[in-house]
């Protein structure tokens, strides 16, 4: 594959978050633009509002298009001509509205293969107002926009886990009528391909979390079990259920290669008291390759500059990473050889060898 820059596009997230200040800290570091070329999708004005309010020393040159992207440079693509009124740590619905701008010019430029990968900065899923839909997140957003039908899984990650969830942004009270041992069977397989795919682990093992406490309740026994059987059959190293206290507190964790809750809370509680910081999230089972940093809060009011840009850093290596392996994984499949041979019954077509019999090249030699 040609070693060259992945292109990296960025969107800014809620224009009053912590969007541009882990942007421009986290390319402060000279060995990131060696390493990508970024493209930030934004609005030059806010940013110039972020680094002043910062005092932050960032350069970054206008674009017209992610064509004109150039090496060794933040590349700021404007997304909107719009006034935006900033007011730092308070999200608003015109601050929501920039973040869906930037978001939805990102992904008119994925179709016409402007970019290599996405890193969405954060935004606040409540501020943001579309025109005639609910804004039910970033992923779902990627996904509906260019997922062709296809379904996502959110995959959160840090140095000790990778987690994802068969009900997500469910209240806890409808989890239980929200599982299905379709569902998960179908996140499973997703998330399968993915440790093989997007992270090139050859025989993954998934662990299943228990819904129930003492993992013998009703659910356990009549979804969760029956599903993890079908996996068996499908070829996919499932197992449990296994009881979320007990799993966590004897880091049973640490012989997985990740790990499938049946809820949120299940398994971001536990990211999260692991790992306070640098849990960063993929969205994978889709075209694209789609990261972000996982923050719980995404607004500062200090002007202090304590935003830990680490998350993002982390978030745009997974991309770069997935992007790599997955090309990898892909290219064998791209061209695979041609069949030697047809069946018997296929008389249609026949595979004639250009290699002489054996009988014919000792007939040819005698004479």
């Amino acid at each position: 594959m040609e070693d060259k820059k992945i292109r990296v596009a960025i969107t800014h997230g809620d224009t009053n978050g912590i969007g541009y200040e882990m942007i421009f800290k986290a390319f402060a570091e000279p060995e990131m633009l060696e390493l990508c070329t970024p493209i930030i999708y934004g609005s030059p004005k806010v940013a110039a509002y972020h680094r002043k309010a910062l005092d932050l020393e960032a350069n970054f040159s206008i674009i017209n298009s992610a064509e004109e992207a150039c090496n060794g440079r933040i590349n700021l693509l404007p997304c909107f001509d719009d006034e935006v009124k900033i007011d730092m740590g308070t999200p608003t619905q015109e601050s929501g509205e920039a973040a869906l701008k930037a978001l939805d010019k990102a992904m008119t430029d994925f179709r016409h293969d402007a970019y290599d990968v996405l890193v969405t900065a954060p935004i606040c899923n409540s501020n943001v107002k579309g025109e005639g839909f609910k804004f039910k997140g970033t992923d779902s957003y990627v996904e509906t926009c260019i997922g062709d039908g296809k379904k996502g899984l959110a995959l959160y990650i840090n140095n000790s886990m990778r987690i994802a969830m068969v009900t997500n942004g469910v209240a806890l009270k409808d989890v239980s009528n929200n599982i299905s041992q379709e569902g998960i069977v179908t996140k499973a397989k997703i998330l399968f391909n993915a440790l093989k795919r997007d992270f090139r682990i050859s025989c993954p093992r998934i662990a299943v979390l228990a819904l129930n406490p003492d993992a013998g309740g009703t659910e356990e026994e009549n979804i969760i079990k029956p599903a993890i059987a079908k996996l068996a059959e499908n070829g996919i190293n499932a197992f449990g259920p296994y009881p979320a206290e007990r799993f966590f507190g004897s880091t049973d964790y640490d012989a997985f290669d990740a790990i499938l809750a049946m809820y949120h809370d299940q398994g971001a509680i536990p990211l999260h008291t692991l790992s306070p910081s640098d849990n960063i999230s993929l969205l994978t089972g889709l075209p694209i390759v789609c990261t972000a940093p996982y923050c719980n809060d995404i607004f500062c009011t200090d002007r202090q500059q304590l935003t830990d840009e680490n998350p993002l850093r982390q978030a745009i290596y997974l991309a770069i990473d997935t992007f790599r392996n997955r090309n990898e994984y892909d290219e064998p499949m791209g061209n695979p050889l041609r069949k030697l041979y047809h069946e018997k019954r296929d008389e249609s077509e026949k595979v004639r060898f250009s290699i002489p019999k054996k009988h014919e090249q000792t007939a040819a030699s005698e004479q």
